[in-house]
């Protein structure tokens, strides 16, 4: 499977995800990962540049950044720069901020550039984008009022949530899988968890009603517990994983990678988030025992 991929990479990826795959399953170094990373980093200390590849504009965005700190702490928070780097994404997350300290998902700044139609342009603040950016911060263990301020935001809000939709209660999970406080998380997973479940937000691929996007589009038991230590593991019995599982083993493609179940609004988007999927395939079968 390893192997498939690989051959797959070297066909179809960036520079980006041919240097992850090397450092990931290779043991290649982590510097060259960085050094991709920071080829898409702006003057304000963001990220843009298709870092996320369905945000085509130069122009830093909250989702991009998201994405360079998650890459940050995949190669290791001690490789030379990483903190500096993670420091300064922090800095412009703070400078985007609204006074609640919730961050917009896609700022004005975006809006002369390609992007997703997904991609919409707004001030608010939003839960989704805030929680994966104070989940990837409090990974690396980055210090600052913004993330303060962030993680109350999302406390407040995860505390009131009645109802969701899938991309926001996986952003959730991750921002309980790292926030600092794990008891009140385990808590607050708890019920996110009973929500999840109840609102038909997860596909266990059992026929039941889920609620979905694209056809095909929806979240998994492996898309909210990435790994067995994930607090929303415990939403799922252990067959529902397994069937999870086994079928993301079975939706590899011939030619050795994954594919993905959203639209592509551009065709070049297909050829770079095939391998973005077949990389985090792979993670996840192996942090779950499938492969070595």
């Amino acid at each position: 499977m390893i192997e498939a991929a690989r051959s797959f990479l070297w066909r179809n990826a960036r520079v980006l995800e041919q240097r992850r795959f090397a450092f990931l399953f290779d043991g290649g170094p982590a510097g060259p990962v960085v050094h991709a990373v920071l080829a898409h980093r702006n003057d304000d200390g963001g990220y843009g540049h298709a870092l996320e590849p369905d945000g085509r504009g130069p122009s830093s965005q909250p989702l991009h950044t998201f994405t360079a700190l998650s890459l940050f702490h995949e190669v290791g928070a001690t490789e030379v720069g990483v903190t500096e780097h993670a420091a300064a994404a922090c800095g412009f997350l703070a400078s985007v901020a609204n006074p609640d300290g919730g961050v917009p998902n896609c700022l004005a700044t975006a809006a002369g550039h390609p992007r997703a139609p997904w991609w919409q342009v707004s001030a608010d603040s939003d839960l989704l984008m805030t929680a994966l950016s104070a989940s990837a911060l409090h990974r690396l263990g980055v210090a600052h009022p913004w993330l303060d301020a962030a993680t109350e935001f999302c406390w407040r809000r995860i505390a009131d949530l009645t109802s969701s939709h899938p991309y926001e209660a996986h952003a959730c999970a991750r921002f309980l899988d790292h926030v600092p406080d794990r008891e009140r998380a385990g808590r607050e997973a708890e019920r996110l968890g009973a929500l999840v479940r109840e609102q038909g937000l997860v596909d266990l691929g059992d026929g039941r009603p889920h609620e979905g996007y694209a056809a095909g589009e929806t979240h998994t038991p492996r898309n909210y517990a990435p790994t067995p230590d994930s607090l929303a593991r415990r939403w799922f019995t252990d067959e529902e994983v397994e069937r999870d599982l086994d079928a993301l083993v079975a939706a590899r493609q011939e030619d050795g990678g994954w594919t993905f179940a959203w639209p592509a609004w551009t065709p070049v988007t297909t050829y770079e988030w095939r391998p973005i999927v077949t990389i985090e395939a792979l993670l996840t079968l192996r942090a779950y025992g499938r492969i070595s």
